[in-house]
């Protein structure tokens, strides 16, 4: 294949002496912007997110499309096309916040989930986990059982950013942390390297919206005495 996509697909550059794709950077750069702007709360964070799932696809299924690595990562693969379904539902609530807010107004109001939703997140956690470990296994993906958490933990994530949740901050530091040993092992330096960046980013946005939740309960609480009123 020839032109611009031709060149995507084949281009190559060597970190300390080992080939990467272009495609594995400029994936995770989409999915770095994706991150910068969800932390803004804003719409577009879904579809920019989207084309990087596309992307990097096509790059852990290293011996399905012959990256350098030829490793198949099939949880770091699947999960690229669950984000995409996820982040169709994403932008779709996010959306209709947006026309239902006023002008100006992000497009979700960040809150702490209840307790019944952090169970929830819990056992699905587990559940899904213990699901995929054994499919994962039986597909011979490489590195199975981090590949399975992090295919379910990045899944709840990204749900849980759809329903503005703030614990899905955590959530995802809690995947950065499995994924950079396991990239790095599998030779998948920008991915592991983005994820020490997300990791980063990640206590960030969660203090972000921690504080911007605060702020939103302090806006809408309502006063129990007339001192408080006048205090």
């Amino acid at each position: 294949m020839t032109g611009p996509l031709g060149w995507l697909l084949d281009a190559q550059v060597h970190v300390a002496g080992s080939p990467v794709l272009v495609r594995e950077i400029v994936g995770n750069v989409f999915g770095l912007a994706s991150a910068l702007l969800g932390l803004r709360r804003v719409v577009w964070a879904w579809p920019v997110g989207m084309i990087g799932n596309g992307l990097l696809f096509t790059v852990f299924l290293g011996g399905v499309f012959a990256t350098p690595q030829a490793h198949d990562l099939y949880g770091q693969a699947g999960r690229q096309v669950f984000f995409f379904a996820v982040s169709v539902y994403g932008w779709w609530r996010w959306s209709r916040n947006r026309r239902s807010g006023g002008a100006g107004e992000p497009a979700v109001v960040p809150r702490w989930a209840t307790w019944r939703e952090r169970l929830g997140l819990l056992v699905a956690a587990v559940a899904g986990t213990a699901a995929a470990y054994p499919v994962l296994a039986a597909l011979g993906s490489w590195g199975p059982l981090p590949d399975a958490w992090i295919l379910v933990g990045s899944l709840l994530a990204t749900y849980g950013m759809a329903r503005g949740w703030v614990e899905f901050w955590l959530v995802w530091i809690a995947v950065d942390a499995v994924g950079v040993p396991l990239l790095l092992r599998g030779g998948f330096y920008p991915s592991a390297a983005m994820y020490l960046v997300y990791g980063a980013f990640c206590a960030a946005g969660f203090l972000t919206w921690w504080r911007t939740s605060r702020a939103a309960a302090d806006r809408t609480r309502i006063p129990a005495t007339y001192s408080e009123v006048v205090a």
